[in-house]
């Protein structure tokens, strides 16, 4: 009695050892004596206890910060950038036999690249070209990470920190411009002006009653207001006429 009750023991904890249950999210990458078979799940499977072994693979997309990177820019600023990545897996069994650590590679894949890319550009187009920037990186990391079955969908730039002093360049740098444009849409103001004015004095030169209507419009507008003083317009050939007479 005892040896079949030792046996259908036996046989039970190998039926439990032969059965594997994998998540919605995951994959079961089986190996039969070494050799890969192929992904198996989700749900319930058996294995073969002793010959076969699994690895699970979450298919779930996976989210990283790359560290903080120091990186000399092509115009000799030292800057630290650190990012964050977005990847999952495509292929189960190549994220298992094609890499060791697939997590661990693509986050040093990440920071090399992220070195590389960053130390071609200027400080300038690091700032103001970020979205391009991070299209670049997303398509070198994913193009270095395929062939392991991996797919990068997301690299953003998070923070660049500059020293102070090259702050306060900045700032300089940043406050000139600003003068700069002033300076130009006041001189433009200024030439859209004479011209306007120029304008206007070929066209009174040309149509001489323009003027007295002109000095009625003027003391219209003035005795609009509340005021004791009645403004006369001189026309200017009445003044021409007394230093005549006076020349005479």
């Amino acid at each position: 009695m005892l040896p079949i009750i030792a046996v259908i023991a036996i046989v039970v904890i190998i039926l439990i050892s032969a059965i594997r249950i994998v998540q919605e999210y995951e994959r079961g990458v089986i190996f039969r004596l070494g050799r890969l078979v192929g992904a198996k799940g989700p749900g319930i499977f058996f294995i073969i206890p002793i010959v076969d072994r699994m690895v699970r693979v979450s298919l779930r997309t996976i989210v990283f910060d790359v560290p903080p990177q120091d990186i000399i820019t092509k115009d000799n600023v030292t800057v630290s950038v650190n990012a964050v990545l977005y990847f999952r897996v495509m292929n189960p069994a190549m994220a298992v036999v094609a890499v060791e650590h697939y997590i661990e590679a693509t986050r040093q894949i990440s920071m090399t690249t992220l070195r590389g890319v960053l130390g071609a550009v200027d400080l300038d187009e690091l700032i103001s070209e970020r979205d391009r920037i991070n299209e670049q990186l997303q398509k070198i990391i994913d193009e270095q990470t395929d062939p392991w079955g991996i797919k990068v969908s997301t690299v953003e730039i998070k923070e660049v920190n500059l020293p102070a002093e090259m702050q306060r360049t900045i700032a300089q740098q940043a406050e000139a411009e600003r003068e700069r444009r002033a300076k130009i849409i006041n001189a433009d103001g200024e030439l859209q002006a004479a011209t306007k004015l120029s304008e206007a004095a070929d066209m009174l030169q040309q149509h001489p009653i323009a003027v007295q209507l002109r000095y009625l419009q003027t003391l219209r507008d003035i005795s609009a207001e509340t005021t004791n003083t009645i403004i006369f317009p001189l026309p200017i050939e009445l003044l021409a006429l007394f230093k005549q007479n006076r020349s005479e």
